[in-house]
């Protein structure tokens, strides 16, 4: 009985993995995202998203979000308007890391590139708003420096603590 009850919670730890790993500096926005979030593609944090200079980010916001800033290199996939073909360059066992303003939009991207079968997929936890608030860099549409970053709408804003916010 104490075997099976140990197992029971081994699987249980190993089912929250994802949302365990990667956190926000926030204990707040750490509530938002764990109970907004499903949780069904693994979750990698800014510190490992910074250190990784082999992942191809994918940008799954909005053209207007993209424009005013984005993180350096990343390929722009529109959440509205994603279509799996723009991504047919991409090598399904390439590692993808896909980012939006706080997470739930690449979310549901990664999800549809998981189901197509693609096998190295994260989300970035806390999106581009914990990108910034740890201080990491972003650039504009012509690919210079910028302290703006689209802040998607007022009340998400409020989780975005660097930066000067834009709205449309």
């Amino acid at each position: 009985m104490k075997v099976i009850f140990r197992v029971l919670i081994l699987i249980a730890l190993l089912g929250m993995a994802n949302t365990i790993i990667a956190q926000v500096n926030s204990t707040a926005y750490n509530l938002v995202l764990k109970g907004m979030l499903s949780h069904t593609v693994p979750a990698i944090s800014v510190e490992k998203t910074a250190a990784n200079d082999h992942a191809i980010l994918l940008d799954a916001r909005s053209p207007a979000e993209f424009a005013v800033s984005h993180i350096a290199g990343a390929r722009f996939v529109d959440f509205d308007n994603f279509d799996l073909a723009s991504l047919d360059d991409i090598s399904k066992s390439d590692t993808l890391i896909v980012y939006c303003s706080v997470g739930y939009r690449s979310e549901k991207i990664a999800e549809r590139l998981l189901a197509a079968g693609f096998d190295h997929i994260y989300n970035l936890y806390g999106g581009i708003f914990e990108w910034k608030n740890q201080g990491h860099p972003v650039v504009d549409a012509t690919g210079e420096a910028t302290d703006f970053v689209h802040a998607y709408s007022k009340l998400w804003g409020v989780w975005l603590q660097k930066g000067k916010k834009v709205y449309d």
